[in-house]
């Protein structure tokens, strides 16, 4: 069966709800967007079988269109995009892939490591403080670079405590993600072959997990954390 792509009728729909972000719009609108999210939901699950032909992937979560303005100064109610994020196997296998469509071309995808907790924070760093030359080679190597760019993701202003501001490999160690974005025109998202294009991207990016999954996976000696 043909997989479907991402439809015309969804980039109209979140164009006209961030200029009528509010709930009576969305209300009298509901059942169009009950629709498109149905579309979107589908265009998700088909993305995560085709990784699954290259990867274990545990679940896809699809993210809600609310938002959550507790906290926030933007008190908009509705997200203004479609996205969701895939989660891989086991406890070997790290890392996770996200998928963000949104209009005006600011979709993305992205992967890599978001919110590490402490303490893979803190092993991921003492790795690049005792020696980054694979990691560096590995994210610097032309055809990856090439699809993925460069290291993005928040970092400390100078050095983590118990680090030395003047280390050679500080750019690296005070990143407090570890995180590859690609961005897509509206015209890329609505090509019949982006799903492929993004599967292809997800699949390039292997090298990257395999390198921080042994890093997680081992202590300083190279020794399984697993066992």
């Amino acid at each position: 069966m043909q997989k479907k792509g991402v439809a015309p009728a969804v980039f109209s729909f979140l164009k006209k709800l961030e200029k009528n972000n509010n709930r009576d719009w969305f209300t009298t609108h509901k059942k169009e967007f009950k629709a498109l999210e149905t579309d979107m939901k589908s265009f998700f699950n088909d993305l995560l079988e085709e990784v699954k032909g290259h990867d274990e992937i545990e679940g896809l979560k699809v993210f809600r269109i609310y938002r959550d303005v507790r906290f926030s100064k933007n008190k908009t109610p509705y997200k203004i995009n479609f996205s969701s994020s895939l989660s891989r196997a086991g406890a070997k296998l790290r890392g996770g892939y996200y998928t963000h469509i949104q209009p005006n071309n600011a979709s993305f995808i992205a992967a890599g490591f978001w919110q590490p907790n402490k303490d893979d924070l803190l092993r991921i760093r003492k790795e690049l403080e005792l020696d980054a030359s694979v990691f560096r080679d590995l994210i610097g190597a032309k055809k990856f670079k090439s699809i993925w760019g460069d290291l993005v993701g928040d970092e400390v202003k100078t050095a983590p405590k118990g680090f030395d501001k003047a280390h050679q490999n500080i750019d690296l160690i005070k990143k407090k993600q570890f995180i590859f974005t690609r961005s897509f025109s509206d015209k890329e998202v609505l090509d019949p072959k982006f799903m492929q294009e993004v599967n292809k991207s997800f699949a390039a990016i292997r090298p990257y997990f395999d390198l921080m999954s042994d890093i997680l996976t081992t202590n300083l000696n190279g020794e399984s954390l697993l066992d």
